[in-house]
């Protein structure tokens, strides 16, 4: 499956959801409705008991779930935090932290996404991992220390894979509604057993209490029982299509597979210390934390999963990496140092195209590529951040240097327009951010390769994110200002500029924008229009070849409706009201619309790096992540 029909695969598991937790309640009622018949249900009574019961049910499991989805409405680093994770700085000299954060860049850069937040689960000595939030822009990534220790880079590199995965097929708000549905299914159950754990008190009333405290937990058994097996049925599948993106993503097997190894082979394995939430989180761990088997099992068999990988592997082969592990623990980074993996991992690297290369690309190659990194977007992905100069990495890892660093990619190459530009930041953040973004300007983002300037947004996206509230909405309304302040703003920094407000946006609250969308290209004609017509006239200063880039997209998305070629009049700022709309499509009918706005951008079956950076910021705004590289580049 390509990125948009695992969307379209993980919004049928969300209404797959739905179905199984009305069933659960609908068990879990029944049987409070026959224990509260038995005990209550004399005296002709019994309708008005079991009306009573039903409500009280439905209304603790309701009230446990608002309650635990409520408490993870801060999104992925909520659930880190509540989890036991300790953030992992920017800065960090740790070599293991280090080489977690690289990796991490590379793969975030190379699949087309936001740096998410880092986390480490310092008391865990076992090898495991999750990826939580509602989408890319809240997206944290939590692994063991153990996974730090034992891992090597090859192998670290897979878990990772197999991680963004999840961020990118929308597995993870699956996963993180998951949580707060479980949890009122088992509010039954923790009212009984605080009951019991408390006593019921004495005096005539105490029986009673301690029998409907008993009766609570028995019917709690009955959702853990639905828990389980909702949990179980959702998350196997995820997981091995995790398995094959990840190994689709690194384009090697041998990492993921040595990481099931080590999991397998060592005494700790993947099983999380004995805590509560290890079973609340198991279904969106990358091994097995609790130890299910049969019908409750969250992931695949072990060897089943090597096994896919490898399948020369076999169990004898496990059980000697057993006997040499039991006597010799791996060290992941002096495997690293023995394998000569220390640095970026590759041996050699590609060069940054020139700036007039042009690129071979069709419509539906640019689609398979959404969201689908291979081994050459991980190579370029480091060539971007190793060239991007020393003192620039180090301010893109500096939080106060988050915001005048954003401003200043956003900023026009005509004077006169960036002379209004730095009025309007002066006015809103003063004039002392003025005069750093200008120094910034001026020392590095002037003569910015194209192919680094979205890389280096996303970088700092997860500092951005921790600046308070009123400082972020300031930061926006600057934003928008700068953006729109008149329209010669190029389309690329107005959509650098709409990329920047989405992805603060989201992050300030991520379950308000965690949802897929339903609608059908037919009823977004005119804002098709709109973008194609923006696109197309900014591609192209003939307008007879500017209308031919246009009708090539629109052919693509509504090959049977006819929608006159009009430039808007307020150009690139008529893009406002079109974001929403087609943001809102259904994961299939994204898949054309990619295909459309390629085709315009590249009437003559090329593109230029300018443009190909242009096409991954419309679709980063648009939530379908392109690497960046979208093809062999070759001289135009």
């Amino acid at each position: 499956m390509n990125f948009f029909e695992h969307q379209a695969a993980a919004r049928r598991s969300s209404m797959r959801l739905v179905v199984l937790f009305a069933l659960a309640i609908l068990g879990i009622v029944v049987a409070a409705d026959l224990v509260a018949l038995l005990l209550f249900g004399r005296g002709g009574h019994q309708v008005g008991v079991v009306a009573f019961v039903t409500l009280l049910t439905l209304a603790i499991i309701g009230f446990g779930s608002l309650y635990r989805i409520t408490s993870l409405r801060g999104g992925g680093e909520a659930v880190a935090v509540q989890f036991g994770g300790t953030p992992v700085p920017e800065n960090t000299s740790d070599l293991q932290l280090r080489r977690l954060r690289n990796v991490v860049e590379e793969i975030a850069i190379a699949s087309g996404v936001p740096m998410p937040k880092l986390y480490v689960l310092e008391q865990e000595s076992a090898i495991n991992a999750f990826a939580a939030g509602y989408s890319p822009s809240d997206a944290a990534i939590a692994v063991t220390r153990g996974t730090l220790d034992r891992l090597n880079r090859d192998e670290l590199q897979g878990v990772i894979a197999h991680e963004f995965s999840h961020i990118l097929n929308g597995d993870m708000r699956l996963s993180i509604r998951l949580i707060g549905v479980l949890f009122g299914i088992l509010m039954l159950g923790l009212i009984g057993r605080k009951i019991l754990e408390h006593g019921g008190g004495r005096g005539r009333g105490a029986g009673a209490v301690l029998g409907a405290a008993l009766a609570a937990l028995a019917i709690g058994y009955i959702g853990l029982f639905f828990g389980r097996m909702i949990k179980a049925g959702v998350s196997r599948s995820r997981e091995t299509l995790a398995d094959a993106s990840a190994v689709q993503f690194t384009r090697q097997t041998v990492g993921l597979a040595g990481a099931l190894k080590k999991i397998a082979g060592l005494q700790d394995g993947s099983k999380l210390s004995d805590r509560g939430d290890a079973e609340e989180a198991s279904h969106m761990l990358f091994g097995d934390g609790v130890g299910f088997s049969g019908l409750f099992a969250t992931h695949p068999p072990i060897l089943d999963r090597i096994q896919t990988l490898e399948p020369g592997f076999r169990a004898e082969h496990l059980s000697a990496l057993q006997a040499q592990w039991l006597s010799a623990p791996p060290d992941g980074l002096e495997e690293d140092v023995r394998m000569g993996l220390t640095g970026s991992g590759h041996a050699t690297l590609p060069s940054l195209p020139a700036a007039n290369a042009r690129m071979n690309v069709t419509p539906p190659m640019v689609a398979a590529q959404v969201a689908h990194p291979q081994s050459d977007d991980y190579r370029f992905a480091d060539t971007i951040v190793s060239s991007l100069p020393e003192a620039l990495r180090e301010l893109a890892q500096r939080r106060e240097a988050a915001m005048p660093l954003l401003l200043a990619l956003l900023l026009d190459e005509a004077v006169a327009v960036r002379d209004k530009q730095f009025g309007e930041i002066s006015s809103r953040m003063g004039t002392a951010t003025v005069e750093v973004v200008q120094d910034l300007r001026q020392r590095f983002i002037a003569g910015l390769h194209p192919a680094q300037r979205l890389p280096l947004a996303a970088l700092t996206f997860p500092l951005l994110r921790r600046r308070p509230r009123p400082e972020l909405d300031t930061f926006l309304d600057t934003v928008h200002a700068a953006i729109h302040t008149d329209g010669r703003v190029s389309l690329f920094e107005y959509c650098l500029g709409r990329l920047l407000q989405v992805q603060v946006r989201e992050a300030l609250d991520p379950s308000q924008y965690a949802r897929f969308g339903r609608r059908k290209p037919g009823s977004v004609k005119q804002e098709f229009a709109t973008l194609l017509a923006v696109v197309a006239q900014a591609g192209n200063d003939d307008p007879a070849e500017a209308q031919r880039a246009y009708l090539a997209g629109m052919q693509r998305v509504l090959p049977r409706d006819h929608v006159p070629y009009a430039v808007p009049a307020e150009g690139v700022r008529a893009l406002d009201a079109v974001w929403e709309p087609l943001d809102a499509l259904d994961p299939l009918a994204k898949q054309v619309m990619v295909e459309a706005i390629t085709a315009a951008v590249s009437a003559d079956g090329r593109v230029s790096v300018a443009e190909a950076e242009l096409l991954r910021t419309i679709c980063a705004v648009l939530h379908c992540p392109l690497p960046p590289m979208l093809g062999e580049p070759g001289r135009a």
